[in-house]
């Protein structure tokens, strides 16, 4: 199947490969534009599968991906299928349950599945006449220069495809990507965490959510920690992150529930330990790497988005909604230049790389916020100090999680507002604790207490504490 018309009598090719939650969108967005696409799918259509292969952690969607998925006609579609999510619920270990809220009254994030969203885009997609989708299409190969692509097919058969535009949207171990690193002055770099994950489900309670639903329950524990997002079916899905070497040290099922009931005891009940014990040795834990490289591109021939780009690790949320902003930069880009590649494409890596390096630093950053700090006493002190001034002085200071969340400031550039508002805000608050010292020693010296009444106080605090260590 190979195009062999001229360029000039026709239609520009997108050929966008990988058929996950950013090819499908692009797929739309190229669409929308006019080009002729190509959907290219390593994998059957999902939405015919008996079984979903993949990943399936829960995401959150919020501002920058749904603005994308508005731009297309798919936000209200999709808004009506997730679950708003206001706030997170810490779960300390003694049980007690304390929100930290997101952003000011009526902000949210969504919950959403996965599978479902992708079946969503993909129908999308397919609803534009220009749009050809092609599942069991494996890249086996492609030429910068002259657009040829070869695919491998399930009967062992080959087929190839000319393009004009080839759109690497295939995951972080992106088949597309491989032919940048045959090429000189191409940065990248993959690091994986020490840390894995493993998916539990929490079922319905008498037909209700076994815990309130509205929130992102956390299960905080320093080195480790457990998060549950809710579905529609009214089940959560909980996902434990951990250190692979502590997941290795449970092999049975009484050391399961032994693990829970020391650093999650309120989840036994809700989750139960027959679902708990087959959950955790259903699969063995997955593994999290965040992949950065630049440049993005290759002359006017290709270009790689999402995971394909700059896979990151899920604790800020972020990785479908950076992806999701990376088509909607790229439209905007394309209206900049008039549709022309040569010039969209190296302008689109110069805008882009240092957004996406940003968040995939910032989402380091988060799982460690997400797992330690929020135990904090300094940590909820800050965030109440950074909401109240962000009340006072709503253009002046705003929070990082409001300025990654719900807008589109640029990631790279909340990331050095986020710097430069913590020196001010410490160092106000430095300045506010030396003044209060020296006005304190100053009303002291000036006037200074009857020392007969201090002595007096503190004996009969001695007295106090005699008292209660001898009952």
């Amino acid at each position: 199947m190979e195009k062999s018309t001229s360029r000039q009598s026709r239609k520009k090719v997108v050929a966008v490969v990988g058929g996950g939650l950013v090819g499908a969108l692009n797929a739309c967005f190229f669409a929308k534009r006019g080009f002729d696409v190509e959907l290219f799918e390593s994998r059957e259509d999902i939405r015919r599968a008996k079984i979903v292969k993949g990943r399936s952690i829960n995401l959150a969607l919020s501002h920058r991906g749904r603005q994308a998925l508005k731009h297309v006609g798919l936000e209200e579609k999709i808004v009506a299928k997730g679950i708003p999510m206001h706030a997170r619920m810490i779960h300390s270990l003694n049980g007690k349950q304390s929100p930290i809220p997101y952003g000011r009254k009526g902000q949210y994030i969504l919950s959403v599945d996965r599978a479902n969203l992708n079946k969503e885009l993909l129908t999308a997609a397919e609803t534009y006449p220009n749009t050809k989708m092609n599942f069991d299409h494996k890249l086996q190969d492609w030429n910068a220069e002259t657009g040829l692509m070869t695919f491998a097919r399930l009967d062992g058969s080959k087929e190839q495809v000319k393009t004009d535009l080839i759109v690497g949207c295939d995951g972080a171990f992106s088949a597309v990507r491989k032919q940048f690193l045959r090429r000189s002055r191409f940065d990248y770099s993959q690091t994986y965490i020490p840390h894995g994950y493993m998916e539990l489900t929490m079922l319905p309670i008498n037909g209700e959510f076994a815990m309130k639903p509205n929130y992102l329950h956390i299960w905080p524990r320093n080195t480790f920690m457990m998060i549950a997002l809710p579905n529609l079916d009214k089940t959560f899905t909980c996902t434990l992150f951990m250190p692979f070497e502590d997941f290795e040290k449970i092999t049975t099922g009484d050391e399961v529930i032994e693990f829970f009931q020391k650093y999650f005891p309120d989840t036994i009940p809700l989750i139960g330990a027959d679902t708990l014990q087959r959950d955790y040795f259903r699969l063995p834990a997955q593994a999290m790497v965040s992949v950065k490289c630049n440049p993005y591109h290759i002359g006017d021939a290709c270009v790689l988005m999402g995971d394909a780009a700059h896979a990151v690790v899920p604790f800020y949320g972020q990785g479908m909604n950076a992806g999701f902003e990376d088509c909607i930069v790229f439209d905007e880009i394309m209206d900049q230049f008039n549709e022309d590649f040569s010039a969209v494409l190296p302008e689109y890596t110069r805008v882009r790389v240092p957004d996406d390096h940003a968040i995939a630093d910032l989402a380091m950053y988060n799982y460690i916020e997400m797992r330690a700090h929020v135990n904090s006493k300094w940590f909820l002190f800050r965030k109440y100090v950074d909401n109240i001034l962000y009340f006072f002085m709503p253009k002046t200071i705003i929070p990082l999680y409001t300025m990654v969340t719900f807008t589109r400031t640029r990631y790279h550039e909340a990331v050095k507002r986020w710097h430069w508002q913590n020196k001010v805000i410490n160092r106000g608050l430095l300045l506010s604790a030396v003044g209060a010292v020296l006005g304190g020693s100053y009303l002291l010296i000036k006037n200074p207490p009857d020392i007969n009444k201090l002595i007096v106080s503190a004996e009969k605090m001695w007295d106090r504490l005699v008292a209660l260590r001898t009952l």
